[in-house]
């Protein structure tokens, strides 16, 4: 379905604009998510990049009230005109900020956070989830830009692993028995719900692909 419903961002104007923002919107996202990671591993220092992630945040910020602008327009000018692909873009370009959000939140684990992760019953799968979420970006974007109905149910069960994963480092955390700091064991927490959040916002675009406006942010 939405496949035809898309097609009308691509025939030119302020929806095919507010298309290609949304797509910038991901874009910045998925560039502080990468950054945000090199702080957590140490490849950078967090004063390196701390005050480019939040100017991305707010790029992210203007381009959601540039889309809602660009929507109202379009719809005030073309009343009744592609309404159901106007209110898909709007549902997922929240989201998109959200995942901003959320990225920052993984900067400032990695900031506040300076010391090692040492417990490898922790680190390791985090690790593993990490890499998945980096991965889940770009085949979001690919998804949403194609329409690829496909690829979606893919990417959504993927998203469903990612979180049966994170829930599964939060669950062993609070039944711990071993001993380890309070603050590693903050940032474990931490780290798990901020990667499923994001996770959980990129299946939510996704969702965008598969169904009716009232399916969106909803699966079986």
């Amino acid at each position: 379905m939405f496949k035809e419903l898309f097609s009308a961002f691509r025939s030119g104007g302020m929806l095919d604009e507010a298309f290609a923002e949304f797509d910038h919107m991901l874009e910045h996202a998925q560039w502080m998510f990468h950054r945000a990671n090199e702080v957590l591993t140490r490849s950078v220092p967090p004063d390196q990049v701390r005050d480019a992630i939040y100017a991305r945040d707010q790029s992210i910020n203007r381009l959601l009230r540039s889309i809602r602008g660009k929507i109202v327009r379009h719809l005030t000018i073309n009343p009744g005109g592609d309404v159901a692909a106007c209110l898909a873009l709007i549902s997922v370009a929240k989201d998109a900020e959200r995942i901003g959000d959320y990225c920052k939140n993984v900067f400032e684990v990695g900031r506040f956070y300076n010391e090692d992760f040492k417990v490898e019953r922790y680190h390791q799968p985090l690790e593993a989830i990490r890499t998945r979420v980096a991965t889940l970006f770009e085949d979001t974007r690919r998804v949403f830009r194609q329409s690829d109905a496909a690829g979606a149910k893919k990417l959504l069960r993927e998203a469903d692993a990612i979180g049966d994963a994170c829930d599964d480092v939060i669950n062993r955390l609070l039944h711990d028995s071993e001993a380890m700091t309070t603050h590693e064991a903050v940032a474990y927490s931490l780290l798990a719900r901020h990667f499923k959040r994001v996770s959980s916002h990129l299946s939510n675009v996704t969702t965008a692909v598969l169904g009716r406006i009232e399916d969106l942010d909803f699966r079986p």
